[in-house]
């Protein structure tokens, strides 16, 4: 009896410092119900649509009762069938994930309960460990105490994460098919059930393909239940195509007003920006540039580019692309800064026609030496006498220089990139009329607005309104003649019609522009002119290697082209 008492009271000290080891930092159930979540921010286009969001989405509480029955027989079916026939924990599902588990050699099949998951959703992490599963068990027991087995589904339904910041089924069914879950069909509620197993990987706007095979594995389960007949399963699975189209995407564009308008954000609470986003331009420019990276890239070595759209007249932003791959990493159309080579040169132009000169007027082409400095033109070969419109279309760099010389050296050229806008460091040497300073995509895109807005400098802006309220983003300021800029723009509609750009030429469609290419082929450029809007283009590689000789009249350009054809038949 002595040793049997001794053994009882440090068995329960035992117990007791085992059980306080298990739950000292576990949260209060009381108080995790009304954990804050974080606030969405909300990217409308200027039609007020939903085009992107950020943070977290919580739509409004849905009892079971007032859904469609489908819409909680999905979650039971495919979660915990046996959901009303247990208490928190399932005996049998926990042996039968045991036996499969062991099985395979690794953890392929799960044995939690709704329960068990509400008790993972509210109060802790996904971390598996022992201690985070006594830690859900104790909490499973605390709502099974508290509350009823639908108050608990109900709990599950308006917490359960649904991906893409979306918490409960009325904030998915509202993101992702623009509906209230009261008006779900059984093909959405399939898709939105299949969701918790992988909600980042699974959910319509991550991957719609996936997002429907799981719905169909979830409609599977439902006939298994006898939730739904066979008919019923195949009426569905014929609409999940259709119901799993997205109602927004985040993209570049989205990343890049998140950067710029972070300090206009108000902190803590639910923002919408109304933005000057054009969805399908979008789209379309994203995929000019995937596509020509994957059909080309190997062959060229040529890894990455960034495109920027803007109106001309009043530098609204309509589509930037950063990157090829990754739409949050680092942003090429904004961030970076590359050597223009010779999309410089309508800048260069410009300071010679403010100095006096004129298309017509003749600049020579030919070997010229500079303090040891020996430029020469691509082809190798000189023209002689050139008029200035010839020098811009074919490019010539010694008639550069000289018009640069004539318009009273680097430092006048460089006052008129700052008049239009470009602030970064060029060199102060005659290497300035080649483009060897660097400047960002999203940058020489608003320089050029100029040339085609009839002389006014704009600020590339993407922001209309934040909750309402209109950005007061800066206007147009006339900074240039329009006499000159028609010259400008003249010049450079030689560019495509005979000149190093024919590449972008369109029947039909009015399209001007200028390429680019620097030393080495490290960098590729096409910005120009369509449709009321300025295109930029830019290719090459993030570590600076040279490219297998891509001009700026051959991929940037007829990346250009399929833009601009998008804009000619919008």
């Amino acid at each position: 009896m002595r040793y049997a008492t001794i053994t009882a009271i440090w068995g329960a000290v035992g117990l007791g410092l085992a059980g306080l080891w298990f739950t000292w930092d576990m949260p209060n159930p009381a108080t995790a119900v009304t954990t804050a979540r974080r606030p969405a921010i909300m990217l409308l286009d200027p039609a007020g649509r939903l085009v992107a969001r950020f943070g977290d989405a919580s739509g409004q509480v849905v009892l079971p009762q007032n859904l469609p029955p489908y819409v909680p027989a999905a979650f039971i079916a495919i979660e915990d069938r046996r959901f009303y026939a247990h208490g928190p924990f399932d005996l049998q599902g926990i042996l039968r994930a045991g036996l499969s588990d062991l099985f395979h050699r690794r953890i392929v099949q799960g044995g939690s309960t709704l329960t068990q998951q509400v008790a993972k959703t509210l109060f802790l992490t996904d971390q598996r460990t022992l201690r985070r599963k006594i830690q859900e068990a104790v909490l499973s027991l605390w709502l099974a105490r508290h509350y009823s087995q639908a108050d608990i589904l109900g709990i599950y339904l308006n917490r359960v994460y649904l991906g893409e910041g979306a918490y409960g089924i009325d904030a998915a069914a509202r993101l992702y098919f623009g509906v209230p879950a009261e008006k779900l069909t059984l093909a959405q509620a399939a898709i939105l059930a299949g969701l918790p197993k992988a909600p980042s990987s699974l959910n319509p706007l991550a991957n719609p393909q996936a997002a429907a095979a799981r719905a169909t594995q979830v409609l599977d389960a439902m006939v298994a239940t006898q939730a739904i007949t066979l008919d019923q399963e195949n009426m569905a699975e014929a609409q999940l195509a259709g119901a799993a189209s997205p109602t927004s995407r985040t993209s570049w564009f989205a990343l890049w007003l998140m950067q710029s308008q972070g300090a206009a954000i108000p902190e803590g609470e639910d923002v919408t920006l109304k933005t000057t986003l054009n969805a399908g331009l979008q789209t379309v420019a994203e995929a000019a540039l995937d596509n020509t990276i994957a059909m080309n890239g190997p062959a060229m070595h040529v890894s990455q580019g960034a495109v920027v759209v803007l109106d001309a007249r009043t530098g609204a932003v309509r589509a930037l692309v950063g990157g090829v791959g990754d739409r949050e990493g680092y942003n090429r159309a904004v961030l970076a800064r590359r050597q223009t080579g010779s999309a410089i040169k309508p800048i260069v132009w410009l300071a010679g026609l403010r100095a006096g000169m004129s298309p017509s007027d003749t600049v020579f082409d030919g070997p010229l030496y500079l303090h040891g400095y020996h430029p020469h033109d691509y082809e190798a070969t000189y023209r002689g006498n050139v008029s200035m419109t010839e020098a811009l279309a074919d490019s010539m760099n010694t008639a550069a220089i000289r018009i640069l010389l004539r318009a009273g050296g680097a430092r006048r050229v460089i006052a008129v990139a700052r008049l239009l806008g470009l602030d970064d460091d060029f060199p102060d040497d005659a290497t300035m009329a080649l483009g060897s300073g660097g400047v960002g995509v999203l940058q020489l895109a608003g320089a050029y607005a100029t040339f085609f807005n009839g002389g006014n400098r704009v600020t590339p802006f993407g922001v209309s309104a934040i909750n309402g309220v209109p950005v007061a983003n800066p206007g147009p300021v006339p900074v240039v003649s329009a006499a000159q800029v028609q010259a400008i723009a003249g010049m450079m509609r030689a560019v495509v019609t005979g000149g190093t750009g024919t590449a972008a030429f369109i029947p039909k469609v009015y399209t001007a522009g200028k390429t680019g290419t620097t030393q080495d082929y490290r960098d590729a450029w096409f910005a120009g002119y369509a449709q009321g809007d300025i295109i930029a283009v830019w290719l090459g590689n993030d570590d600076n290697t040279p490219t297998n000789k891509v001009l700026g009249g051959t991929l940037p350009a007829q990346i250009f082209k399929t833009i601009a054809v998008a804009l000619a038949g919008s």
